[in-house]
């Protein structure tokens, strides 16, 4: 399957040698060049690129905000940036604009073609020196569920305490779980201990993320 490119780049000496790198490629196709990010915009939405390769510095519309542009009105074309800075900035502003992958411009040619094919499959191709970066810079995943907080908790506590986090007492935690009163008191008990809580308040707290 063919993939068709736009190549925005101040620079036409830069442009012309990206062009000539992909024209060696099998299965791309130029479809146009721009100078600056309106001008990518425009082109992207007339020709319907699958990618388009962004610089980040040009003059007027820059790169990442053409990125985010394109991500509003031709969110179907992936916007692979390859420019010459790696800074934690400019990798920001990128991602955060919508942009489907970054790569700097001391790529290979095989690394280059080989973006424009992840990019356009729908992956995310960073350059290796950066992704390790990018992937530090993510918030770590935090627990969501009772069960994920509370892991010494059996399943059934955690049904327990999620009621009781949302104010229920304890005939209506039995009524909702149809269990009897008295079973549920041995789970609160049971919670309280492993909570090392002595009362329903602090318990709740803790459920609330008060704790």
């Amino acid at each position: 399957m063919s993939i068709s490119i736009l190549v925005a780049d101040d620079q036409a000496l830069v442009r012309d040698g990206i062009v000539t790198v992909l024209s060696l490629a099998d299965g791309i196709e130029v479809l146009g060049e721009a100078e600056d990010g309106a001008r990518a915009v425009a082109l992207a939405e007339e020709l319907a690129p699958d990618v388009v390769l962004m610089d980040l510095r040009m003059p007027g519309m820059g790169g990442a905000e053409a990125t985010a542009a394109l991500a509003r009105r031709a969110p179907e074309v992936r916007v692979l940036v390859l420019t010459t800075f790696a800074d934690d900035a400019s990798i920001d502003a990128a991602l955060r604009a919508g942009a489907a992958g970054y790569l700097t411009k001391d790529a290979g040619r095989e690394e280059m073609v080989a973006a424009i094919r992840a990019a356009a499959e729908g992956g995310t191709p960073l350059d290796s020196r950066i992704a390790g970066r990018v992937v530090a810079g993510l918030p770590e995943a935090q627990p969501t569920s009772v069960r994920e907080r509370f892991p010494d908790l059996t399943a059934r506590e955690a049904e327990v305490l999620e009621l009781m986090g949302d104010g229920a007492t304890n005939p209506e935690i039995a009524e909702r779980l149809f269990l009897g009163v008295s079973t549920v008191k041995s789970h609160v008990n049971a919670i309280f201990a492993k909570l090392g809580v002595s009362e329903r308040r602090e318990a709740v707290a803790l459920v609330r993320g008060r704790g």
